[in-house]
């Protein structure tokens, strides 16, 4: 697949993520073709892509949105996206029947040589890909939300995943301006959230035994841990931490976390007390109908964020 690059892409799955991966591909010069089977997600595509590239453009993050919004078109039908696509993004419904649905319509229209990644936040692709026509086209291409902001996005192949697609997509990632990682083999919830529940499934447990309130909690990341995770991953973080490094460190603290994690061999799920009470938390903090606004506010904090990081030595 060397030398074959990606410059028509099609988004199915037009929702906040699918929206956003269209952002993706735009800015960087493909043709994107957007399809929802959900004709009023079809209607908003335009308008949340605009808003999103207005405010890029108050962070010199772009600079040219007529052209973005020149090359991104939503279309009625399956056929239409994908069956001149290059590359198809794949970000229905979060639910494996869902996701079976979408890959066999897509497989009935799209070329041989495409390649499918869904943007699947846990569920492995051999659980909606077993039967699909193709199947050695599709893979796990999962990103962050919203993707043109957080660059990271998690290539997960299947067992039948044809090898010479993991590298081509790498690259092409690359190229797009996002920062992908290869996950060797499949696991649920791949890296990405297996990390974040880890520490959700801790928080929740402080909160439980009543050791802090979420506010407190969520400080602890916010204004802590959050700070140096910016720019830093967990490993480097602990690499600095030591005089001697990550191996002095292990040292001094590693019978601390193992005696942590020993602490917690038998996770309780998340009750619906539990939720309901950090639920109650929340919501005096931030009303449900202020909800949207506040997705605003993050969006824009993380473009303030992501101008700032361009500026920096790496």
């Amino acid at each position: 697949m060397s030398g074959r690059t990606i410059r028509k892409v099609a988004i199915v799955g037009a929702g906040l993520v699918g929206s956003a991966w269209s952002i993706v591909f735009a800015r960087a010069g493909a043709e994107v073709l957007v399809h929802d089977a959900d004709a009023s997600i079809r209607a908003g595509v335009m308008e949340r892509v605009a808003t999103s590239l207005n405010d890029m453009v108050e962070f010199d993050l772009i600079d040219d949105i007529s052209g973005v919004l020149s090359r991104i078109r939503v279309v009625d039908t399956m056929e239409e996206a994908v069956g001149q696509a290059d590359y198809v993004q794949e970000s229905v419904f979060e639910r494996a029947d869902v996701k079976r649905a979408a890959c066999h319509e897509i497989a009935r229209y799209m070329r041989d040589d495409a390649v499918v990644g869904s943007s699947s936040s846990g569920i492995p692709a051999s659980v909606f890909t077993e039967d699909v026509p193709k199947r050695s086209r599709f893979l796990i291409a999962h990103p962050i939300n919203p993707p043109h902001l957080v660059p990271v996005v998690e290539l997960v192949p299947a067992p039948w995943t044809d090898p010479d697609i993991l590298p081509w997509l790498y690259d092409g990632m690359e190229r797009f301006g996002q920062a992908p990682v290869i996950v060797r083999r499949e696991i649920e919830g791949f890296l990405i959230n297996r990390l974040q529940g880890a520490l959700l499934s801790e928080a929740w447990a402080l909160f439980r035994e009543g050791y802090a309130t979420a506010a407190d909690l969520d400080r602890c990341v916010a204004e802590g841990l959050g700070l140096r995770w910016a720019f830093m991953g967990a490993f480097e973080t602990i690499d600095l931490n030591a005089p001697g490094g990550l191996e002095d460190y292990a040292r001094r603290l590693g019978p601390l976390y193992h005696s942590i994690a020993a602490s917690r061999t038998k996770p309780e799920p998340w009750s619906a007390e539990l939720i309901d009470a950090i639920n109650t938390e929340r919501r005096t903090h931030l009303p449900k109908e202020k909800l949207r606004g506040r997705c605003e506010w993050r969006d824009r904090r993380l473009m303030a964020l992501v101008a700032h990081r361009r500026k920096q030595p790496k």
